[in-house]
């Protein structure tokens, strides 16, 4: 997976790859060029006494070295460039695949694990392909180049160089191994970690509320401990590599100088041969070094770029239509033909056989118990889900056919957890229509009663509101959605339990400001209470994902044993009221 994604996302990169690529190989060669001229000004210039020569060859070092520095410094800058843009790419192309995701591959994934697949896995396997450009391209160069080398210096000691390199590589190997899984865990935890972290900062109310800080903190050291554990056992494998490479790298440089000294003693070697020799060794351990380095890396990087490739080859379980219509009537009416919804792997279906019509200027409650369906049905209007079997239509057209943005363009949702972005208060209502004038936002807040607590704030519409309104009380946050979605002025409004923090007085005040607005809609509220929703043309009683009643109040009442518990069970409420 890791060479697919990297061979995939570094392709725009080819031309300054091969830039990277001629001068790593240029300043390699370079550098292997300069113990072969060290040995020339020993052996003839240092041993004879001759300064003119070993002024003139330490003059052709220095220029050898300036290239080799120069071709260095451009190379670390093309490949900072490359893993830069790879990395950009990358982020980009994950965020558009979640952006196309339903609910439902929200919800497998999990938004902590989205996160830092997004952030910390990315960054990982960009570190890989930074490293790659300065040190991976060098390593192999080096090897060889350095093996050749020292051939040419004396083959006598070629089997050294023989026996080092394969013992390198079979030790490092095997470490590798060892570091592999560890690394694989060790993204686990950190997802655990960010996890219980993203939970305690956004539940801190409740937490503080129930004096469950100790209980957290516990939870939170575990967590931490857990991910602790296993990079400390991964940094013992890590950390078990460098020394190795030093042992066998001494010891063969003490190898070289026995039986190379022997060899100068008997003149079948001259001195600066011999540290030519050394120094080969030397860039032969280095570029082990280098290439171990990088297979240090390469576990990590390659668990993370599972996680990655797996985000982005999931495919969305709502799937834009082959050929879209792009055309529906002004006005339009929302049915729903024996609409069946079940999870994956669930046991049983969250909604059976569910058949409702909403027509323009019609108002459509949905009322039941917790967990009776409703929420699920309203999501499967804009394709947060697709039904398992039968229809929903806008327009007699099945939202399945519909361009994605007609769709969403007809519609208004008022989602159960009103939500906010950070910005202003104009960001967040222009996020319904992005050319709302200043007139069209205070109407707006007006229907949904939001207009006095907007202008007792300091800069009105360009306060600021903290990220998922937190600096907003929960009935705010709630008027605040529905504005959003009344500028937008759509043909169909589904407003999920969206007056729930509201007070009854506001709740009626606001709804009696929609009835204008809505007069020429389909509006579909869900609610829990009973006043909200009393006055609606056609009430709809769900229970465990089916319809068990359909009517007005009055109807209902007189017919429908759920609806009648559901009113019992506000009798007091309704009554003040």
């Amino acid at each position: 997976m890791l060479l697919r994604l990297v061979r995939t996302y570094l392709r725009p990169y080819a031309a300054p790859l091969a830039a990277v690529v001629a001068l790593q190989f240029v300043g390699t060669m370079a550098a292997l060029y300069l113990p072969s001229l060290n040995a020339d000004i020993i052996d003839r210039g240092v041993v004879t006494g001759d300064t003119g020569y070993i002024v003139r060859h330490g003059g052709l070092m220095l220029a050898v070295s300036l290239v080799q520095i120069v071709c260095s410094v451009i190379a670390v800058w093309f490949s900072a460039r490359n893993a830069m843009g790879f990395g950009r790419d990358l982020r980009a192309a994950i965020f558009h695949r979640v952006g196309t995701f339903s609910a439902r591959e929200v919800q497998q994934f999990g938004a902590p694990s989205l996160i830092t697949r997004e952030t910390n896995d990315v960054q990982q396997v960009q570190m890989l392909v930074l490293m790659a450009g300065t040190l991976l391209v060098a390593a192999p160069i080096m090897m060889v180049g350095g093996i050749i080398m020292a051939a040419r210096e004396d083959v006598g000691l070629s089997w050294l160089v023989l026996a080092v390199v394969p013992v390198l590589g079979v030790s490092i190997g095997l470490l590798v191994r060892k570091m592999v899984p560890n690394f694989r865990l060790m993204q686990e935890r950190i997802d655990e970690v960010n996890r219980l972290l993203r939970e305690q900062i956004t539940g801190v109310r409740v937490v503080r509320a129930f004096v469950r800080e100790d209980h957290e903190t516990a939870r939170f050291a575990d967590a931490n401990a857990q991910l602790t554990d296993v990079a400390v056992r991964a940094g013992r494998w890590q950390a078990a590599m460098f020394p190795t490479v030093m042992i066998v790298a001494n010891v063969a440089t003490v190898g070289v100088l026995w039986f190379g000294g022997h060899r100068v003693e008997n003149g079948h070697m001259e001195v600066g041969a011999l540290t030519a020799y050394i120094s080969y060794l030397m860039q032969i351990v280095m570029s082990v070094m280098m290439a171990m380095f990088m297979l240090m890396m390469v576990p990590r990087a390659s668990v993370c770029a599972d996680r990655i490739t797996e985000v982005l080859d999931t495919d969305s379980s709502v799937v834009p239509p082959a050929n879209p219509v792009t055309e529906l009537p002004a006005r339009v009416e929302l049915d729903l033909d024996a609409v069946t919804f079940a999870y994956p792997g669930a046991d049983e279906p969250v909604l059976r056989s569910v058949s409702l019509t909403a027509r323009p200027g019609e108002t459509v409650a949905i009322v039941g118990s917790t967990g009776a369906g409703k929420s699920t049905l309203v999501n499967l209007v804009p394709r947060l889900f697709d039904a398992t079997s039968g229809t929903v239509r806008i327009g007699g057209v099945d939202v399945r056919e519909i361009d994605s943005e007609v769709l969403w363009s007809r519609l208004g949702l008022v989602p159960q957890k009103a939500f906010l972005f950070r910005g202003t208060v104009a960001d967040n209502l222009r996020y319904g229509r992005p050319d709302a004038t200043e007139d069209e936002m205070w109407e707006a807040l007006e229907i949904a009663q939001a207009k006095d607590f907007v202008e007792a704030m300091p800069d009105g519409l360009e306060s600021d509101i903290a990220q998922g309104g937190s600096n907003l009380s929960g009935g705010q946050r709630q008027r605040m959605a529905i504005a959003r979605a009344v500028i937008r002025q759509p043909d169909v409004y589904l407003f999920d339990d969206s007056f729930s923090a509201l007070d009854l007085t506001t709740d009626a005040r606001l709804r009696a400001a929609l009835r204008p607005v809505t007069r020429d809609a389909t509006v579909v509220i869900v609610a829990q209470r009973v006043a909200t929703i009393r006055h609606a043309d056609r009430i709809v009683v769900m229970e465990d994902g089916a319809v068990v009643g359909t009517g007005t109040h009055d109807e209902l009442l007189a017919t429908c044993g759920t609806y009648q518990e559901i009113v019992q069970s506000q009798l007091t409420a309704e009554e003040v009221a």
